[in-house]
C-alpha cells in the first residue's frame, strides 16, 4: 500500500500540497475566531427601539428585505421569529465586548510558547493540535453557554484562543522548511489569505445558517469546529515537518528544496537569540456595525461584512504578483517592497474606514468604503505578513509568535473599547472609533517604514551563535581569573605589610 501512495503522490508537488493545507488551517482558524461575531447578533435580545428615541436623528433605519420596494414590515430582527427564545441573552455593550476580546485573551499567551515549540519539534503537530482543539471547544460552545452564560463563553473563547495561538508561528516554521524564498510572496500570499477567505467564508455562511437553519445560532458553531476537524485528519495523513521526512516527496523536488533552503536554514539552530530579536530595529467588529449601526439584518449581514474580506485577499493575491515581479526584474529591494506593501496596507484602510464613517446610512457607500480599504489591506500578505521569513527563516515562527502575538493585544482592547466607546450604537460613536483605528493603522506603518529591513538578519547564523556564546563564556571565565587573581594580590599584600600596633 504504502509502494502504491508512493507512486501516486511524488508526482505531485509536495510544498504545494504543505502551501494549501496550511492555507486550509488558516482557514479553518478564522472560521472559528470569527463566527461569534455573526453569531452574537442573533445571541443577545436586542433593545427595543422606543428605548432611545432621543438618538433617532443619529442612527440608521431598520433596512428592509427588499429595500427597492419600499416594503418595511420586515426588520432585522423578523429573523428570530422562529428561533428559541431561550437562546437569547440580555448582554449589554461592554459585556458583548468583553466576550468578543476573550479569545484574545489566550491567543497572546500562547504565541511565543507555540513558536518555539514549533521550532523545537516541528509544525506538523503543533499547529494540527491547535487547530483541532480550537475546533473541539467550539463543538462544545453551545453547551458551555447553556451551562454557564457570559462566563462559559468567555472562558471557551479564551480557550479556543489559547489553543490557536501557535497556528500562526507553526505555519511560518513550517514555510520556512517548505518554500524557497522565489516562491515566498505567491506561497505565503496563498497560505496568508486563508485569514479573509475563512473570514468570507464564515460570515457568508453564519448568516445563511441563523437564516434558514431551524435550530438558531448554535448550528454556527457545530459546523465550523467540525470543519476544523476534518482538516485535521487530512493534515495528519498528507503534511510532514519537512521535505526530509516526507515518505512520498520525489527525489527530485527533495533535491531542489534542499539546494534553495539549506543556505538560512538549519537542521538544529541554537535556542532563539532573543536578545538579539528584540534589539532588532525590523523586528474589527464589522458585524456588529453592520447589524447594530445600519440595520441590515442577519443575511444581508453575512453577506455585506464578507465583501470586504473577500476584497482583501482579491488585492493580497494581486499584490503578490506585482511584489514577485518587482523583485525578479530588481525595481526594488526586498526591503523597499515590503515597506511599500505594507505602506499600502495601512494607509489605504486608514482612509477609507474614516471615509465609511461619514457617509452616514448610504449602506451601498460604506460598504464601498470597507471594500476598497480592505483590498489594499491585502498588500500586508505578502509584505508584512512574510517578512518574519526574510529575516530569520530559522526562527520565523519565534518572530511571527513575537510580531504577531504584540499586534494581538489590539484584539483584547478593540472590543472592550468598542463596547464603552459605542453604548448606544450610534453614527458618532462609531465614528470617534474609526478615527482611533485610522490613527493606529498610521503610526504603526511609520515604525515599519523606519525600521523593518527584508534580508537576513546575522543573528540567524548559527555559527555567529555559537562563536558569541563561546566569546561570552571566555570573557566570563577571564573576567573571574581577573578577580581571583586581584583578591590574591591583596591577600598578599596584606600578609606582607601587617598593620602597625
Amino acid at each position: 500500500m504504502s509502494d502504491r501512495w508512493k507512486l501516486c503522490c511524488t508526482a505531485l508537488s509536495q510544498r504545494w500540497i504543505c502551501v494549501i493545507m496550511t492555507f486550509m488551517s488558516l482557514f479553518c482558524a478564522y472560521t472559528v475566531r470569527v463566527c461569534l461575531s455573526i453569531a452574537i447578533t442573533e445571541m443577545v435580545r436586542q433593545p427595543a427601539e422606543a428605548h432611545r428615541p432621543e438618538l433617532a436623528d443619529d442612527t440608521c433605519p431598520v433596512v428592509v428585505d427588499d429595500p427597492e420596494s419600499g416594503d418595511t414590515a420586515s426588520s432585522n430582527f423578523s429573523t428570530r421569529q422562529h428561533h428559541d427564545p431561550d437562546l437569547l441573552y440580555d448582554w449589554d455593550e461592554p459585556t458583548q465586548g468583553l466576550i468578543l476580546s476573550s479569545f484574545y485573551w489566550g491567543y497572546v499567551v500562547s504565541h511565543i510558547p507555540g513558536g518555539m515549540v514549533a521550532e523545537r519539534f516541528g509544525g506538523k503537530h503543533t499547529l494540527g493540535l491547535g487547530i483541532a482543539v480550537n475546533s473541539l471547544l467550539t463543538l462544545l460552545t453551545p453547551w458551555g453557554v447553556g451551562h454557564g452564560g457570559a462566563y462559559a463563553l468567555f472562558a471557551l473563547r479564551a480557550l479556543v484562543g489559547l489553543a490557536q495561538g501557535a497556528a500562526y508561528p507553526a505555519l511560518n516554521v513550517m514555510l520556512a522548511q517548505w518554500v524557497p524564498q522565489q516562491e515566498r510572496a505567491r506561497a505565503g500570499s496563498l497560505v496568508f489569505a486563508g485569514a479573509p477567505l475563512g473570514t468570507v467564508f464564515a460570515t457568508l455562511t453564519s448568516g445563511l445558517l441563523l437564516r434558514y437553519c431551524p435550530w438558531g445560532w448554535p448550528v454556527v458553531f457545530y459546523f465550523f469546529g467540525g470543519l476544523g476537524l476534518a482538516w485535521y485528519l487530512l493534515w495528519c495523513i498528507l503534511c510532514y515537518n519537512s521535505p526530509e521526512q516526507h515518505p512520498f516527496i520525489s527525489a527530485a523536488e527533495a533535491k531542489y528544496l534542499h539546494e534553495q533552503l539549506s543556505g538560512h536554514k538549519h537542521a538544529r539552530p541554537p535556542r532563539v537569540p532573543w536578545r538579539h530579536v528584540l534589539a532588532s530595529a525590523p523586528v474589527s467588529d464589522l458585524p456588529k456595525y453592520m447589524s447594530s449601526v445600519l440595520r441590515f439584518d442577519v443575511e444581508n449581514n453575512g453577506y455585506l461584512s464578507s465583501l470586504p474580506y473577500l476584497c482583501m485577499w482579491l488585492g493580497g493575491i494581486t499584490s503578490s504578483w506585482l511584489t514577485d515581479w518587482l523583485l525578479a526584474s530588481g525595481r526594488l529591494s526586498t526591503t523597499n517592497v515590503r515597506k511599500l506593501g505594507n505602506s499600502l496596507a495601512s494607509v489605504g484602510p486608514a482612509l477609507f474606514i474614516v471615509a465609511a464613517s461619514y457617509a452616514g446610512c448610504d449602506r451601498r457607500l460604506v460598504v464601498a468604503m470597507m471594500a476598497l480599504g480592505m483590498t489594499t489591506m491585502g498588500a500586508a500578505l505578502p509584505s508584512m505578513k512574510v517578512n518574519g521569513l526574510d529575516l530569520s527563516p530559522n526562527y520565523s515562527g519565534s518572530l511571527m509568535a513575537l510580531t504577531n502575538g504584540l499586534g494581538s493585544l489590539a484584539g483584547i482592547a478593540c472590543p472592550l473599547i468598542v463596547g464603552l466607546l459605542t453604548p448606544h450604537q450610534t453614527l458618532s460613536e462609531w465614528r470617534l472609533v474609526f478615527w482611533i483605528i485610522c490613527a493606529v493603522f498610521m503610526l504603526t506603518n511609520l515604525v515599519f517604514v523606519l525600521w523593518a529591513d527584508g534580508e537576513v538578519q546575522f543573528w540567524n547564523d548559527p555559527d555567529f551563535l555559537r562563536r558569541e556564546k563561546s566569546e561570552r563564556r571566555t570573557t566570563k571565565a577571564s573576567a573571574k581569573l581577573d578577580n581571583q587573581t586581584r583578591e590574591a594580590h591583596q591577600l598578599l599584600s596584606v600578609r606582607a605589610d601587617p598593620p602597625a600596633k
